[in-house]
């Protein structure tokens, strides 16, 4: 199995301006990422804007994903979706076009109890293969639902294939809940880009991360000061991280990601509505934030 780790870049979706995906963006993307150095892939996710997308789209954006990759970096489709039908759908599609395994987010917007968020798992995972890794994914801000950690010890013993989680909350007491699950061998992303470090500090394998789909660099950095174990540069590479979290809003506003990517030579396309692109005086507010934080970074990732 190839597992979560590192810097694994939550993937922004490309659209044109009538709405439709942008494959050939999507194709691009990929392989800016992959120049920049990301170990993992993971597109469609939160940061992908999966709610807004068909099945067909969401099929489509895989594919192209994991054809232009060709095994150069580990990618994982995220299949989580509105019906658990859906789930395992887009689940048996990312196993069938050869992706590395998926991540599913908790079932959103209504409520569901612990043995439903139990049961909902477990199809997924029985869904493929038991040697196809599956990461519960939990985002409770967003979701509406809270996956606690002893459900997932009991989804995680019921199937050997789900083998970690993404959680996207900053709380790292329950973090360390999940550290624990499976005498501490289950594995542990972090989602908060701006607590990269510590999180790691504290066990995780790494962040999927959403600002490192615009700025890789200081990711990738900052995990490789990580791993060779010098901690000060670590530190001064995360405070810079912080910065370009905060200029591009933390990922509340997509089109924050799309305008400054477009910025760095990147045409990541347009919004999708219900959501609207910068105005013409937000993009100039941008970019003035930006060159500030860019002309830092000159210095930091020397």
């Amino acid at each position: 199995m190839k597992y979560l780790h590192g810097v694994t870049t939550a993937m922004v979706t490309p659209f044109h301006k009538d709405g439709s995906v942008d494959l050939d963006k999507v194709a691009q993307l990929t392989e800016f990422l992959i120049s920049k150095g990301v170990q993992c892939l993971y597109p469609l996710g939160t940061t992908g804007e999966m709610l807004k997308l068909s099945i067909a789209e969401r099929k489509a954006i895989a594919e192209t994903v994991v054809k232009t990759a060709a095994g150069r970096v580990t990618v994982y489709i995220h299949v989580g979706a509105m019906t658990q039908d859906e789930a395992v759908e887009l689940a048996q599609h990312a196993h069938q076009i050869g992706a590395d395994g998926i991540g599913a987010v908790t079932p959103v917007f209504f409520g569901v109890n612990d043995r439903e968020m139990e049961a909902f798992y477990i199809a997924v995972a029985n869904s493929v293969p038991a040697d196809f890794p599956v990461y519960l994914y939990n985002i409770p801000q967003c979701a509406s639902n809270d996956l606690k950690a002893e459900v997932a010890q009991r989804i995680a013993s019921a199937c050997s294939n789900v083998v970690g989680i993404k959680y996207s909350y900053p709380d790292f007491l329950r973090t360390s809940e999940y550290l624990n699950i499976n005498d501490g061998s289950f594995k542990v992303m972090f989602g908060p880009d701006r607590l990269c470090l510590p999180a790691m500090a504290m066990g995780c394998d790494g962040t999927v991360s959403g600002v490192s789909c615009v700025y890789p660099e200081p990711f990738v950095a900052l995990y490789k000061a990580f791993q060779d174990g010098d901690l000060e540069k670590a530190r001064r590479i995360q405070k810079l991280a912080v910065k370009y979290c905060e200029a591009l809003r933390n990922g509340s506003n997509m089109s924050y990601f799309k305008e400054a990517l477009k910025l760095r030579g990147i045409d990541a396309g347009y919004m999708k509505a219900p959501q609207l692109d910068l105005t013409d005086d937000e993009i100039h507010d941008l970019q003035q934030k930006l060159a500030a934080i860019d002309q830092e970074a000159s210095s930091v990732l020397a």
